[in-house]
């Protein structure tokens, strides 16, 4: 039988360990009490949301950003997704603290 459109969610296990590549690849970071997270694809925002929600999180808002050139012909939007988890001291903040960095991969100030 099929699911009846239902999305099944996914398990914080999974959702940490997203994040957790996330952070090490400069795609998420933290800005207080909001994790950044940056990509190229829409797709992967929806990925982010899964995961946050998977902590009892909220995603706050999807912004596209600006422009990115791929290659030299192309350009693409870059997306950013500001969300919280509610919990100050949430064990992805410490894991941030340890591996990631104060600036996004498309952050022209890291370039």
């Amino acid at each position: 039988m099929g699911s009846l459109g239902l999305k099944r969610r996914m398990l914080p296990p999974v959702a940490r360990k997203k994040m957790q590549a996330w952070i090490r690849s400069r795609h998420l970071i933290c800005s207080g009490h909001f994790f950044i997270f940056e990509t190229l694809e829409y797709s992967t925002v929806e990925r982010f949301e899964e995961c946050v929600k998977s902590f009892g999180g909220t995603l706050i808002s999807v912004d596209p950003t600006r422009k990115v050139w791929i290659g030299d012909h192309r350009q693409v939007i870059l997306y950013q997704a500001k969300a919280s988890l509610h919990t100050p001291h949430h064990e992805l903040k410490q894991y941030w603290i340890k591996y990631g960095g104060f600036h996004t991969r498309f952050d022209i100030r890291s370039c």
